[in-house]
């Protein structure tokens, strides 16, 4: 049986999605919208938000989609602080430079990697926002 995040990690590693637009688009129907919006949503958060020294796309595609569902800014900012913790207990970094090897040459994570953890992580948290 495939999982989101497996259909996300295949978003991502056809190269149609950038690692925001996986996450995000990956639940653009439980998140309430359409997958066209959702993927102009994270069209500048590719690469480490434009860049590769912001945090990781992958985590700001959970961000999008915690919330669209939550509705509430206190649980989601208590969401995102727990995928962020999660994320780097498992990555060392939330970084995509530092995740990419850039300028150390070893790669922390690979990004469908990167999507697939941040899915992970979104998924045990939705169910738990949504109670209260």
């Amino acid at each position: 049986m495939e999982t989101r995040k497996d259909i996300a990690a295949q978003k991502k590693l056809s190269g149609t999605h950038n690692c925001t637009q996986a996450v995000s688009c990956t639940y653009c129907d439980y998140a309430g919208m359409d997958e066209e919006t959702m993927r102009h949503i994270g069209n500048a958060f590719a690469a480490g938000m434009g860049n590769m020294e912001g945090t990781c796309g992958a985590i700001v595609g959970a961000g999008v989609v915690l919330g669209l569902t939550t509705r509430d800014k206190a649980k989601s900012m208590r969401g995102m602080r727990q995928i962020m913790e999660r994320f780097k207990a498992r990555n060392q970094t939330t970084q995509c430079k530092l995740l990419k090897g850039v300028g150390s040459g070893q790669v922390l994570r690979e990004c469908h990697d990167c999507v697939a953890d941040a899915c992970e992580f979104l998924e045990e948290l939705l169910p738990e926002q949504n109670k209260d």
